[in-house]
């Protein structure tokens, strides 16, 4: 185990040779062996405290219990590698093996993954995985296989919640804000029906944007709203619940491709207990990390005028219901007990 390295840039990345300086320079390879037969390049937007980070070390874990020395699992952290997309761009490439994405962004190949992101459509975390172990999720699956990711699992990073600078706790004072959004044309559609203004910012730049004023507001979990720090701009968090945030654990095709039968098999099923792990991590997080924003002065709102909320919400359904596959699969989410 390498130490006292700092996290690389992606331009030092690139200069060192590729994916094989980052085996050298990125920050401690978190688990494996040094003389693995296999170095899976893994991408995670947080530090490695975070549940982004950990979720590979326990695959990592699983798979080296099956598989002894067959892989090591090099994750590196803190966006080194770039953002969400920049990520996944560069895993169709092959010079990332792995990572986690929300939905939000995998909808750019696959835009009937969306249905995952309607607003108020799941009651909870047990709804959305529900659905997405099911029928649809095994859609979304084969779909992004054809778009060169392999996804044994999906994952709950908890609800998205309304952040702002001032308190907000019904939509229309939303209206004329210039908010950041996930750059997915659902998100655009959910805070225009408000008359908000929404700008597609990635995650990594959002702090900036809002310290500068660029954007006023936006939305996000309480989990990776601490993550960020956002609470120092902020500082306000309406628990609207609006979206369940879903995401997926892949691996890249060209590696996967490359991959025994056995092999994947294993790592398939790692995923799936790693998701597992993932989302109790996210639920412990969520605690923690209000506490800790609490601390630095942050204030929870609840908010007011639900029916308001759901009324400005609804339309994105009718809006989007071709391209997620009709308003009869969304009736089937909506009836999943």
């Amino acid at each position: 185990m390498v130490s006292g390295l700092k996290t690389p840039t992606r331009r030092t990345v690139l200069k060192a040779g590729g994916v094989a300086a980052v085996g050298l320079l990125a920050a401690p390879a978190l688990i494996g062996r040094a003389k693995a037969a296999t170095t899976l390049t893994v991408a995670s937007l947080m530090g490695p405290d975070r549940p982004e980070s950990k979720v590979w070390v326990r695959i990592g874990e699983i798979v080296e219990e099956k598989l002894p020395g067959a892989f090591s699992f090099n994750v590196v952290p803190n966006a080194a590698l770039g953002a969400e997309k920049e990520v996944a761009q560069a895993a169709k490439l092959g010079s990332v093996q792995a990572s986690l994405s929300t939905i939000s962004l995998m909808s750019t190949w696959v835009p009937e993954a969306q249905i995952f992101d309607l607003p108020f459509l799941f009651r909870d975390s047990e709804h959305l995985m529900a659905a997405a172990q099911g029928k649809v999720g095994d859609d979304i699956k084969a779909k992004l296989a054809d778009q060169g990711f392999i996804v044994p699992a999906f994952i709950d990073y908890g609800a998205r919640q309304l952040l702002t600078k001032t308190p907000i706790s019904a939509p229309g004072p939303l209206k004329g804000l210039n908010m950041r959004v996930i750059q997915s044309p659902l998100h655009m559609e959910l805070w225009s029906s408000y008359g908000a203004n929404p700008t597609g910012i990635p995650i990594v730049e959002a702090y900036n944007a809002l310290q500068t004023g660029v954007v006023d507001c936006m939305d996000l979990t309480k989990s990776a709203y601490v993550s960020f720090k956002l609470y120092e701009v902020v500082p306000y968090m309406t628990e609207t619940a609006h979206i369940r945030a879903a995401g997926v654990v892949y691996f890249a095709q060209p590696f996967w491709a490359t991959l025994s039968d056995e092999q994947k098999q294993v790592l398939s099923e790692a995923a799936v207990e790693g998701a597992g792990y993932f989302n109790e991590l996210v639920r412990a997080d969520e605690d923690t990390a209000m506490a800790q924003a609490a601390e630095a002065g942050a204030e929870v709102i609840q908010p007011t005028e639900m029916e308001a909320w759901i009324a400005g919400a609804k339309p994105v359904w009718a809006t989007m219901a071709d391209t997620v596959g009709g308003m009869d699969r969304i009736d089937m989410i909506r009836e999943i007990g």
